[in-house]
C-alpha cells in the first residue's frame, strides 16, 4: 500500500470522525431543541417522529427518550411514556435541558398510575434528597408508606412535610387519619382542625371530624360535620348513615329512618358493607318502633346478600312466628292501650290471676295480681305477684331478673314473673333458679296468648 493511499485513508477516517462530532455537537442538539419546540406547540406526533429519528442514530440520547415520553403522555399513551422514562432512568444522565426533579416527578406519577407503589416510593425518596424543602415529596412518601402498612414511617414523613410547610393541609389530614386509626382522638382532632383551617373545602376531613365528635358523644357537632361531608361524592352515603347513627344514639328514631332511607336511595351497590350496615341500622329502628314488617324486609335483604351478617339469621328466626301467628304479632306491634289489654288478658286467662294494679313501662307493662278465689284456696291467703311483660328484641339478661326482684321487695309482694317475646340468657336462667321469680319465654307466651280471651272477643268489644 502506497504512502498516498495510507494518507487518504487516514484523512477519510478523520473526516468521518469530524462529521460524527459535528452531528453530535451541532446538528443533534438543534434537532433535540426542535423536538422540544414541537412539544410546546402541541405538535406531539411530529415531535415523536423526530425524537425517534434521533434515537435511531443515537439510542442512548436521554433527552430524545424523555421528549418521546412526553409526546406519548400528551397523546394519551402512558404505558409507552413509562417505557421511555425507564430508559432515561437507566441512562442516568441529566443536564440543564433534562432536569432530574421534573423527570422524577413525572416518573413517580406514572408509577402510581400503574399501581407500582414500591417504585413510586423510591422516586419520592430520591426527590426528597434532590429537593429537601418541598413538602409535597414528604407527603407523597408518607402516603405510600401508609398504604404499605408502615405506619411509623408514614407518621415521620407526614410530620416532616408539616415541618417544611406548616400550612400544608393535606399532610395534616393524612396525619389525622393515621392518628384516628391509632385511637388518638385528641391529636387526630387537632390535626383535622388545622387541615380545615388551610383547606376549608376538604369535605372528606369533615367526615372524620364527624366520626371523632360522634365517638365523643357530641352528636350536635357530629351532625353538622356529616352534613358538610356529604359534599364529598365518595362520602355522601357514608355521611348519611353516620347521621342516622347519631339520631339513633339520641333516641330520634324517626329522624334516623329518614337519613338511612336517603342513603339507600342513592346507593349503587346493594352488597357494599356500608349498605348492609345501613339496612341493619334501619331494621333496628323499625324493630324499636315495633314496625316489624319493615324490619323483616331489611333483614331479608341483608340475608340475601350476606347470610352470616351479624345476627340477621337469628333475627329472622326469632320473628318467624310473627309472620304466621297473629297473636304474637299483636303482642309485639299493638299500640300501648291495646297492648295493656292483651297483658291483662294473659294474666287473667293465661295464668289465672285477679288484677290489682297496672302500670305502663318503657318496654311493656307491670301488673300486680293475686290468685283467683276458688273452693280449693278459699281458706288460703291470696299472695300478690308482680308480672312484668316485656316486648324487647334482645335476650333478657341477669340484670333484668335482678331488677324485678328488687321491685318485688319494694312492693312487698311474694313473687315475680318475667314474660318476654324473646328469651332468657343462660346466666339469667341460672340466677332465677333459686329465687322467687318465674321466667316465661316466647314459647310460654304463645301458650298463654292462645288462652287469652282478648283474642276471642268480637272486634268491637276489645278494649
Amino acid at each position: 500500500m502506497s504512502v498516498v493511499t495510507i494518507v487518504i485513508i487516514i484523512l477519510g477516517v478523520g473526516i468521518g470522525f469530524l462529521a460524527f462530532f459535528l452531528i453530535k455537537s451541532v446538528i443533534a442538539p438543534k434537532q433535540i431543541a426542535a423536538v422540544g419546540a414541537l412539544i410546546k406547540q402541541g405538535k406531539n406526533q411530529q415531535a415523536a417522529r423526530l425524537a425517534k429519528q434521533i434515537i435511531t442514530k443515537d439510542p442512548r440520547n436521554p433527552q430524545a427518550h424523555y421528549y418521546l415520553g412526553l409526546s406519548y403522555l400528551a397523546e394519551g399513551k402512558p404505558e409507552l411514556a413509562l417505557m421511555e422514562f425507564k430508559t432515561v432512568n437507566q441512562i442516568g444522565v441529566f443536564e440543564r435541558d433534562l432536569p432530574e426533579k421534573e423527570f422524577r416527578q413525572k416518573m413517580a406519577s406514572l408509577y402510581i398510575r400503574f399501581n407500582q407503589k414500591e417504585e413510586a416510593l423510591k422516586e419520592y425518596l430520591v426527590l426528597i434528597k434532590l429537593d429537601p424543602f418541598k413538602a409535597e415529596n414528604y407527603y407523597e412518601a408518607g402516603r405510600l408508606f401508609m398504604e404499605r402498612g408502615r405506619l411509623d414511617s408514614a407518621v415521620n414523613y407526614l410530620q416532616k412535610s408539616i415541618e417544611v410547610d406548616p400550612r400544608f393541609g393535606k399532610a395534616h389530614f393524612e396525619l389525622a387519619k393515621l392518628l384516628y386509626k391509632d385511637k388518638k382522638p385528641v391529636e387526630a382532632k387537632s390535626e383535622i382542625e388545622l387541615a380545615l383551617k388551610t383547606e376549608p373545602d376538604n369535605y372528606e376531613a369533615y367526615f372524620y371530624l364527624g366520626k371523632l365528635l360522634k365517638d365523643g358523644h357530641d352528636y350536635v357537632g357530629a351532625l353538622l360535620a356529616f352534613e358538610r361531608a356529604q359534599k364529598a361524592p365518595d362520602y355522601k352515603v357514608k355521611s348519611l348513615i353516620e347521621r342516622g347513627g347519631c339520631y339513633m344514639s339520641t333516641g330520634s328514631l324517626d329522624k334516623a329512618i329518614v337519613e338511612l332511607e336517603r342513603a339507600l336511595k342513592i346507593s349503587k351497590d346493594d352488597a357494599a358493607p356500608d349498605i348492609l350496615y345501613c339496612r341493619y341500622f334501619l331494621a333496628m329502628c323499625y324493630e324499636k318502633l315495633r314496625n316489624l314488617d319493615l324490619a323483616i324486609v331489611q333483614w331479608e335483604r341483608i340475608y340475601a346478600k350476606k347470610p352470616a351478617f351479624k345476627d340477621v339469621a337469628e333475627k329472622l328466626s326469632q320473628y318467624q312466628e310473627f309472620r304466621t301467628d297473629d297473636r304474637i304479632k299483636d303482642y309485639l306491634t299493638s299500640a300501648r292501650e291495646e297492648f295493656v289489654e292483651i297483658c291483662r288478658s294473659i294474666a287473667e286467662d293465661g295464668i289465672g290471676l285477679s288484677i290489682r294494679d297496672v302500670k305502663e313501662t318503657a318496654n311493656g307493662c307491670d301488673i300486680v295480681a293475686v290468685e283467683n278465689e276458688s273452693i280449693k284456696w278459699r281458706n288460703t291467703k291470696r299472695m300478690p305477684r308482680l308480672l312484668r311483660f316485656l316486648r324487647i328484641p334482645d335476650m333478657v339478661d341477669e340484670s333484668t331478673v335482678r331488677a324485678i326482684l328488687e321491685d318485688v321487695k319494694k312492693l312487698g309482694v311474694v313473687r315475680g314473673a318475667l314474660v318476654t317475646s324473646s328469651g332468657f340468657s343462660r346466666t339469667a336462667m341460672e340466677y332465677a333458679e333459686s329465687r322467687p321469680v318465674d321466667l316465661f319465654n316466647k314459647e310460654k307466651l304463645q301458650e298463654m296468648l292462645n288462652k287469652a280471651a282478648y283474642f276471642t272477643k268480637p272486634a268491637g268489644k276489645k278494649k
